[in-house]
């Protein structure tokens, strides 16, 4: 450890010694008890109903004494499968405040899943949206008899019977219960201990069953410290909420930054709606997985007005080209004159400014990307726009981001150096290690793994690989676990391929395949918004995904996507072999994760004809 990482970590710790995130909580509620907290729509497009730091906090101390009133004793687990609204918030934090802890599932689970990790996490109440969740839970809940109560928050999709209660009933409890005993919940919260759990995310389970990720306040509060001081979440930051709050970058971004930065959180419970969202919020930072951040782009060319007349296309590249080369000569090293400082200025007043207004970034200063890296001709056209995108890099295992790019410190294509108290080295065989304060104590029951996890001295073994640069700028090249050893015996990370692949705007997702093959061959999905407009604009009528993916043009201009993509890819890389296939991916159709990131082995064993017919003849 270097002499400034054992400053910058004594420091932090000094800063957070002996506080939990309740101290937090009723800190943001005494200094800015008047400020936005949570607003949600009543309905889509509807008015914003907010609720301030003050009442928030009373309606977290209202949920925690309707738990205890229910009977969550100290370190019950509470689940809860709701879409990003403030309820979910409220009753993640009440169950911390009552002793317990709240336990977000993903709404994708299936009713075997949803059982698997009930029972793993020892849940003795559920707390769900609606019939869609009721669904999914009914089938399975005489097999959890741990359950003592399930709330839902839809009064109209409540069942009767002893075992249901509604969201509005469990709150009126708590209220009862904290008149009638205003010290319990105060005696709750004052035993809970920094080493204590905070958080309980379960992976994924692509390759498994899922593994529940214990996260402590010690590990929470240092990651908020270290959040600070890379810059991207400021004071007050008016932020969009739309990720699944089971994935630790959106519990990070909306749980528990804003209780440190005063930050006002709007509730986006449709994904498919963020982009009207973010233009009603007018967000003042914004973080984005690579595929919301390909979609956005997307979505902005197959717009209208990027249709206009030739005149208007090329004055808008030309000041495109002056916004990337004005973001890269902001990077590390590099320096802006003022001869392009000065016509920056000009192309972001005019043309990029009122651009990135029309799309709700017109208030922002920060922008970033995570879950897996953002391919470069993303960046590069975020960047045409004036905008820094910031990769920043982390796991559930690391509390989040342990590297980060800053505003004032960043390289594209890296995602940044290790953030304040953190150690980051390469291993032997090219496997990023990180070490220190973020690292989680371990799984739920399985001290196997936790050790397989974390070795003898403290490195957690994130299994990805890549590089440090010169200037300490960590680089992720793919999965170790993912990479592809073709028949010939050459490493290929599928990253690379699919980044090139998916820089053509008709191919929107991609996956590339070769392991123990003679050759690289392709999967290939169109854009469902991308592909439709680039058909209009050429008189090509088709009444769906599957039509365009059929139509000898549409296959042409694909096929120019692959060719430009080898071109830019090593002998051994190429594309030898493609298929456009009729449908997009998504997570409800079971090959994307809820972050959008591709399930290779699903894609692999639901695909696995067309696979191996591309290797026939």
């Amino acid at each position: 450890m270097t002499s400034d990482t054992a400053r910058q970590r004594a420091e932090i710790e000094d800063a957070i010694a002996g506080r939990t995130l309740c101290d937090e909580l009723r800190q943001v509620a005494e200094t800015s008890g008047d400020a936005g907290a949570y607003s949600d729509q009543a309905e889509a497009g509807g008015d914003w109903r907010t609720v301030t730091w003050e009442q928030a906090r009373q309606r977290v101390l209202e949920a925690a004494a309707g738990f205890a009133a229910l009977g969550l004793a100290s370190g019950g687990r509470v689940a809860l499968m709701l879409p990003n609204r403030s309820e979910h918030v409220i009753a993640d934090l009440g169950a911390v405040h009552a002793g317990g802890l709240g336990v977000t599932f993903y709404s994708t689970l299936a009713p075997e899943q949803i059982a698997y990790v009930a029972a793993d996490c020892d849940a003795r109440i559920a707390v769900l949206d609606g019939a869609p969740e009721l669904a999914r839970w009914q089938p399975v809940l005489d097999r959890l008899p741990g359950i003592a109560k399930v709330i839902v928050r839809d009064e109209s999709a409540c069942p009767a019977g002893d075992q249901y209660l509604t969201w509005a009933n469990l709150m009126e409890l708590g209220r009862e219960r904290l008149k009638a005993d205003p010290g319990e919940i105060a005696a709750r919260v004052a035993a809970i201990k920094p080493d204590d759990p905070l958080a309980l995310l379960y992976t994924s389970g692509t390759t498994g069953n899922p593994k529940g990720v214990l996260l402590t306040h010690r590990n929470i509060l240092f990651a908020l410290e270290t959040a600070g001081r890379v810059g991207v979440i400021t004071h007050g930051v008016r932020w969009v909420s739309y990720l699944p709050l089971a994935h630790i970058a959106e519990r990070m971004f909306s749980v528990y930054l804003p209780i440190r930065n005063v930050g006002h959180i709007h509730f986006c419970p449709d994904a498919t709606r963020l982009v009207p969202v973010i233009g009603q919020v007018r967000p003042t930072a914004f973080f984005g997985v690579p595929r919301v951040w390909e979609k956005i782009r997307a979505g902005i060319q197959a717009h209208p007005a990027a249709q206009q007349d030739e005149h208007v296309r090329a004055h808008v590249a030309r000041s495109m080209e002056t916004g990337r080369r004005y973001v890269e000569s902001c990077q590390y090293g590099h320096v802006t004159s003022d001869e392009l400082a000065r016509e920056f200025w000009i192309a972001d007043e005019v043309m990029l400014g009122p651009i990135r207004g029309l799309i709700g970034f017109g208030e922002a200063s920060a922008f970033s990307s995570g879950a897996a890296p953002l391919p470069p001709d993303v960046a590069a056209f975020f960047a045409g726009l004036g905008m820094k995108i910031l990769d920043v890099y982390g796991m559930t295992e690391t509390t989040g981001a342990f590297t980060a790019n800053t505003p004032d410190e960043f390289k594209l294509g890296t995602v940044g150096r290790p953030v304040a108290g953190m150690e980051v080295k390469i291993a032997e065989d090219g496997e990023i290690l990180a070490r220190g304060p973020h690292n989680t104590p371990g799984y739920l029951g399985l001290p196997a793994l936790t050790e397989a996890l974390i070795d003898a001295d403290g490195w957690l073994h994130t299994g990805d690989i890549g590089s440090i640069d010169a200037d300490g700028f960590v680089s992720v090249t793919d999965r170790k676990k993912e990479l592809i050893i073709t028949a010939g015996g050459e490493n290929i990370a599928p990253a690379g391929v699919e980044n090139a692949l998916v820089a053509h705007p008709l191919i929107g997702q991609a996956l590339a395949y070769g392991d123990r093959r003679p050759y690289v061959v392709a999967l290939l999905a169109l854009d469902g918004e991308a592909a439709p407009a680039w058909a209009r604009a050429r008189g090509i009528t088709a009444g769906s995904l599957a039509e365009l993916a059929a139509d000898p043009r549409v296959l042409a201009e694909v096929g120019a996507g692959v060719a430009a993509a080898n071109e830019r890819l090593a002998r051994v890389q190429q594309v030898k072999r493609w298929r456009l296939l009729p449908v997009e991916w998504t997570a409800d159709t079971g090959e994307l994760t809820p972050t959008l990131k591709i399930k290779r082995r699903v894609v692999h064993a639901k695909y696995a004809d067309v696979i191996d017919s591309l290797y026939d003849g």
